[in-house]
């Protein structure tokens, strides 16, 4: 298998992770991908040109975060990142789709401070500010609920690399003021080696 990525990618980072922790990397072939370039080596894999890309031995191309850590879970791993079939699976993909509801509300805000600032829209900025804030706010009262007991699991892995985004590429949001136990939880996930090894550029917003 092959994994296109980009090394700023959040999206993508969160397959590295679970790639990592799931003890799966030998099998997987990382390549790092150039993004809006039509001469990107992941055009004729992913004709939609997006991170992160897996594509499997039958030349199948996996183009979600979620499909693609679902799809991790098949791989026979002693860790799995979802729970099977049943509640815990309801509560562990709502969860999932709390941060990957997060981390799209930053893209959306972060390709909009990188606009020359009269094209700006503060409607749009306003928003996605005030979206990130109310969904950290019930992070850091459900901190508790998200402590690590053993290796992560895909809700955690996905959070880790929103936290760490915004840590090195999304510097505009405060998200550690007033929220202690949220950065708490991510100065422990942050310190693991699937995350320490997978560090993202820092960038200049």
């Amino acid at each position: 298998m092959r994994l296109y990525h980009s090394a700023g990618s959040p999206f993508a980072r969160a397959v590295r992770v679970a790639l990592r922790e799931t003890a799966l990397l030998p099998r997987v072939e990382e390549l790092e991908a150039t993004l809006r370039d039509p001469a990107s080596r992941l055009l004729p894999h992913n004709p939609v040109g997006r991170v992160p890309t897996l594509v499997l031995p039958d030349g199948t191309a996996l183009t979600e975060t979620v499909l693609i850590l679902d799809h991790l879970d098949t791989l026979g791993a002693p860790h799995r990142l979802l729970p099977p079939a049943g509640p815990a699976r309801w509560r562990a993909q709502a969860a999932l789709g709390r941060v990957i509801g997060l981390l799209d509300g930053i893209a959306v805000w972060n390709r909009e401070l990188r606009r020359v600032p009269e094209e700006r829209s503060p409607a749009v900025l306003a928003l996605e500010e005030a979206r990130a804030n109310r969904v950290a706010d019930a992070l850091e009262a459900e901190a508790e609920a998200w402590a690590l007991a053993g290796p992560p699991d895909a809700p955690r892995i996905v959070l880790g690399c929103v936290l760490g985004y915004a840590e090195r590429r999304h510097r505009v949001w405060s998200w550690r003021q007033g929220r202690p136990k949220l950065a708490a939880w991510w100065e422990t996930i942050a310190a693991r080696p699937s995350f320490t090894d997978t560090v993202p550029p820092l960038s200049g917003i």
